[in-house]
């Protein structure tokens, strides 16, 4: 998808702040959407009429979250299902850095798989460790993973999906 088909983001917020805390916008489930079908050339999620897009990301199977480009990025989105994973409220799930979603010895590896989407644009099919807020640790799989740009190309942090992931303490499979 050429980026003169990306709806006008520049100079619109992409989420809202209330108490210090960022919550996502109809502007920013655009953004989800839009970079990744120019990235992948698929779609995100299958639009349903007269539902606002954040309605559907946040009800889709499917986990989807992001992060913004703080020098040491935040989550600034995740949908019912990411919250629900990684056992945080909204609140919790958006003031939290995203390096922190990794166990301290992933780490080193998720930053240099970052660094490889930022460079990319996309990366599908990776597979790494998480750990939630409890300290449940799981591994992600088949997760694709893409760039935020906004219609002029500008970078505005990064996302990604998944629908698949395993427990590691105790091996049960959870969808």
């Amino acid at each position: 998808m050429p980026l003169s088909t990306l709806p006008t983001l520049a100079k619109v917020n992409l989420s809202k702040q209330v108490g210090g805390v960022f919550f996502m916008t109809e502007k920013h489930a655009q953004l989800l959407i839009h970079s990744y079908m120019h990235w992948t050339g698929n779609k995100l999620i299958d639009d349903v009429e007269d539902t606002p897009l954040l309605d559907q990301l946040n009800k889709t199977n499917c986990i989807i979250l992001s992060h913004g480009i703080e020098v040491d990025p935040i989550l600034n989105y995740g949908n019912e299902q990411a919250m629900r994973l990684w056992e945080m409220t909204e609140e919790q799930f958006t003031s939290t850095p995203s390096r922190l979603t990794a166990e301290p010895m992933e780490r080193v590896e998720r930053a240099n798989f970052m660094s490889e989407v930022t460079s990319n644009g996309y990366v599908v099919n990776y597979t790494g460790v998480r750990i939630s807020s409890s300290g449940r640790r799981f591994y992600i799989k088949q997760a694709t993973v893409w760039n935020l740009i906004d219609e002029s190309g500008k970078y505005c942090g990064q996302a990604a999906t998944f629908s698949d992931y395993e427990y590691i303490d105790n091996g049960d499979e959870v969808k």
